[in-house]
């Protein structure tokens, strides 16, 4: 009785306080946010993001974590009203979420991270500022233009171009910054150019001084405009170039022809889509992005476990039973050591078989888990693995082969009719994901340059998921377009399919067709 008088007395449990964090998500590459910020990202419970920050980013973010948009395009579009996002971090706040503020840039320079502060603070809400690195140095550095040189300037001043420069309670000395500042950059200017042009000539600029506007700065769709204070308006009206876009002014343009690094890449502008799986599509994708190419991601192939276990549980038990255990994919491997796992086994249960792989990619997974192959051919292909069996002799011989559900019979009968006993059992499925409809509104708008097929299952999963009327439609859509194949068998599929291959590397990994790739656009440059 005494205690449940005193269970009935005992105060409710206090809310868990939340907590607001202003991140600056950088200029755009998502790889310049701060270590920091990635860290929070990847704890945060709401999301709270701009036009601005990469959208790359949200990937970092945990699966169930509420993901609220409130960009602001150009002025013109607004998701919600300062107020609204205001509000929205108070109430996420008071619900005891952890709530990350994901601004472009930084937050303090330009971006209303000062305002939203002091909403919090008026409301009593915890919170933390991330910087950021702000736009006006990166556009700076990857148009290649150092802001500040000893040899041109000391000062650089950051100047919003979104105010009206003809009002009378202009905030912006012209008289002063004209010519008290050796670089000057604007934000957010792209509509007033002409007018901030006309103020800085008219406060005794000289016309000739150097002039360049970088749009969607660090990122694959960075565009680059130079010219002087006089000829800028008209070359930018031209060049279509539209917001978000920096404008830098200063003798320190004139420095971009030497150390331009960034447009520079092999492979800078090159619009390329990578259409192997989301798990495996990283390793190729950071390969040509590094070089420059802007890659979109549509991968034509979903991997999920086997409907069971069973077959390979079993086979498992019996291990020992086999001559050789063969990996033909980087996927199988992956699963079979996923399942290994899951049944509270290791790299010590293979013990007796000894272990064959098709390349060097998956030996370097095998050896990821404590274990060198036996065998690796020279040719990286079902039959080329099948080849260097056949050499060590397979009369009698007992394989065990995990891979595909759905796979070439090339390797499994070839090792039969040389009289081993083969057993294929699944360890994973192939399918298509649902929606394509990015990837063939990109092949519409012209916005591909070249397609990469590292399988045969990309190429036919790739041309099903276009959903084409017919072959008339398919070449429309392709047309103009590249075609890389990883080998000759990813290749076969492509031709009877109707593509024509333009690239194919002589040895069939990752890394040799980026090479084959950069000599492609090296012999047409």
């Amino acid at each position: 009785m005494d205690v449940m008088k005193k269970t009935a007395h005992n105060p409710p449990p206090t809310p868990r306080a939340g907590k607001v964090y202003l991140i600056g998500a950088g200029p755009g590459d998502p790889e310049l946010i701060t270590v920091k910020g990635m860290k929070l990202l990847q704890r945060a419970e709401v999301v709270v993001y701009d036009y601005l920050a990469s959208k790359k980013l949200l990937k970092q973010v945990p699966k169930d974590a509420e993901l609220v948009y409130v960009g602001k395009m150009g002025g013109v579009h607004h998701a919600h009203t300062q107020d609204e996002i205001n509000r929205m971090l108070v109430d996420f706040a008071r619900q005891g979420k952890t709530v990350v503020r994901l601004k472009g840039g930084d937050p303090f320079i330009f971006g209303r991270g000062g305002e939203e502060i002091e909403v919090l603070v008026d409301h009593g809400i915890a919170y933390e500022v991330v910087p950021g690195v702000t736009s006006a140095t990166a556009a700076a550095t990857y148009a290649g233009v150092p802001i500040t040189h000893r040899q041109y300037t000391a000062s650089v001043a950051f100047i919003t171009g979104h105010e009206d420069p003809t009002k009378a309670a202009s905030n912006i000395a012209w008289d002063k910054i004209a010519t008290g500042i050796g670089t000057l950059v604007f934000y957010m200017g792209i509509k007033n150019l002409p007018i901030i042009t006309e103020k800085l000539m008219a406060n005794g600029r000289s016309p000739e001084t150097p002039v360049v506007v970088v749009r969607w700065a660090s990122t694959p769709e960075q565009q680059s405009v130079e010219g002087t204070l006089a000829t800028i308006a008209d070359r930018v009206r031209a060049a279509k170039i539209k917001p978000p876009a920096l404008i830098v002014v200063g003798e320190v343009v004139s420095l971009r022809d030497k150390i331009n690094w960034y447009e520079k890449r092999p492979l800078f502008g090159k619009r390329i889509l990578v259409t192997r799986t989301r798990e495996q599509a990283s390793e190729l994708v950071h390969r040509l992005e590094d070089l420059g190419a802007n890659c979109l991601e549509g991968s034509t192939i979903a991997l999920v476990p086997p409907d069971s276990w069973a077959e390979l549980d079993q086979e498992l038990r019996r291990l020992g039973d086999y001559d050789w255990l063969l990996f033909t994919s980087i996927n199988a491997t992956r699963f079979f050591f996923q399942r290994l796992a899951e049944l509270g086994l290791d790299a010590r249960n293979l013990k007796g078989p000894k272990i064959g792989v098709v390349g060097t990619a998956t030996a370097e997974v095998l050896q990821a888990h404590g274990i060198r192959a036996d065998l690796v051919p020279e040719e990286f292909t079902g039959e080329g693995l099948a080849a260097a069996l056949l050499k060590e002799g397979m009369p009698g011989k007992k394989v065990l082969l995990p891979r595909a559900a759905k796979a070439r019979e090339v390797l499994p009968e070839t090792l039969s009719e040389a009289g081993a006993t083969v057993t294929t059992v699944p360890v994973y499925r192939n399918v298509q994901p649902a929606d394509y409809a990015e990837v063939r509104q990109a092949l519409e708008e012209k916005a591909i340059d070249l397609i990469t097929f590292t399988s045969s299952s990309t190429v036919i999963n790739f041309l099903e998921m276009l959903q084409c009327a017919g072959e008339a439609e398919q070449q429309r859509l392709l047309d103009g377009v590249k075609i890389a194949t990883i080998g000759p068998i990813t290749a076969k599929t492509a031709v009877q399919k109707g593509l024509t291959i333009h690239i194919q590397p002589k040895t069939f990994t990752i890394p040799a067709l980026v090479d084959a790739i950069l000599d492609h656009y090296a012999k047409r440059a």
